[in-house]
């Protein structure tokens, strides 16, 4: 699988899209606020900049895409109003993989300029803000070296550049047969396959990012994680383990292939605060600030979402109305259809994804669905 190639989320505005079926991913944006302003201050305080550039990396497409720069700008706007300085201008650069949706969230900015009072040219009391889109794996560089004074990933960082290529013996056998991620029944080399990936990216990550971050330039990011050391919990594994079944399902009644489902690994890792604290020690580019795990559930991600709609007035009559395990569905839907298009073929999606409803009923029934997740705040020594 090229994952550069495949991995995007569903584009555009419709009943499938990212857009519409992305709500777990901004209650984590909402509950990581207060880290944010925290990080955004402390950098601005210690600079008093007159122009920042702002990176959001894994950006994605849809109104989530700017819940951080909107509260990057009002951050800014209080500490300026109680210092009595002029604001800064923004530079906001947003960056996903090149088959993101970005002409999505160009349609959102003329609303979010005029929310925010902004303006990209001129200039109005409440300052400029200028926004580029950058496509391009973050497992790389993207920026010109100490250019960026905030950086800022949320949902974005628990994708793998790649599936493990440890996946495949030297017989070109698939090591995690009948799996599509790591399960309680793979051999052990499938979860240190996974680790070795996770270390290769993420310490690659930050060299990039320590490259292009100023001296006190500050990051902060978010994505899936784990209480345990173990890797085979079923905290997010069981939303893979119930896809693989779906799949095997699918391969024994002859729909698809079977070296179809064998040869499909998911390019995904969730790491345990330790194992990331040991690598962000290890690089030794970045001094952590804080580091927090913290768990969201689906329904909670249902109940904020109806409380933002109350207080912005839009409402999705579509998502009030589905049961948990239909909102699971589509959320997971959004994020993989591209994936398993690709391996699987178009004609396959919409059975897929019926039949892990299904599962996914019988699952929430029994079943917690909360996700642990991990808010990391650095700095740039």
């Amino acid at each position: 699988m090229e994952v550069r190639r495949v991995l995007y989320m569903k584009g555009g505005v419709g009943d499938e899209s990212y857009a519409r079926n992305s709500t777990m991913q901004g209650t984590i944006l909402s509950l990581t606020n207060t880290v944010v302003q925290e990080a955004v201050t402390d950098m601005y305080c210690t600079t008093f900049l007159k122009s920042i550039a702002v990176a959001d990396l894994g950006c994605s497409s849809g109104p989530n895409a700017l819940l951080v720069a909107s509260e990057i700008i009002e951050t800014v706007k209080r500490k300026c109003r109680q210092l009595r300085r002029r604001l800064p201008e923004l530079s906001l650069l947003l960056n996903d993989l090149p088959g993101n949706d970005f002409n999505t969230i160009f349609r959102y900015l003329p609303e979010f300029y005029r929310r925010k009072g902004l303006n990209q040219g001129n200039g109005t009391t409440h300052g400029r803000c200028f926004v580029s889109a950058v496509p391009g794996s973050f497992y790389g560089r993207l920026f010109p070296s100490k250019s960026l004074h905030f950086v800022h990933s949320s949902s974005s960082l628990h994708w793998l550049s790649q599936v493990p290529p440890e996946l495949q013996s030297e017989s070109n056998m698939p090591l995690n047969k009948g799996k599509i991620f790591i399960s309680k029944t793979s051999p052990p080399c499938v979860s240190d396959a996974y680790a070795k990936q996770f270390h290769r990216d993420f310490s690659l990550f930050l060299k990039c990012r320590s490259e292009e971050i100023i001296t006190g330039g500050q990051m902060v990011l978010t994505f899936m994680s784990r209480r345990s050391s173990d890797p085979v919990v079923e905290e997010h594994s069981y939303l893979w383990e119930l896809l693989g079944q779906v799949l095997i399902d699918m391969a024994s009644e002859g729909l698809i292939e079977v070296e179809k489902v064998d040869s499909f690994d998911a390019p995904f890792c969730t790491p345990s605060p330790e194992e990331l604290k040991h690598e962000i020690e290890s690089e030794g580019s970045f001094a952590i600030k804080s580091l927090e795990l913290f768990e969201a559930s689906w329904e909670a991600a249902h109940n904020h979402q109806n409380c933002y709609n109350k207080a912005t007035k839009e409402k999705d009559p579509m998502l009030e109305e589905l049961s948990t395990a239909q909102r699971i569905a589509k959320g997971i839907r959004a994020v993989t259809e591209s994936m398993l298009e690709s391996h699987f073929g178009e004609a396959m999606i919409e059975d897929i994804f019926s039949r892990y409803c299904r599962h996914l009923e019988d699952y929430c029934s029994s079943n917690d669905t909360k996700l642990f997740n991990i808010v990391i705040a650095m700095v740039r020594k």
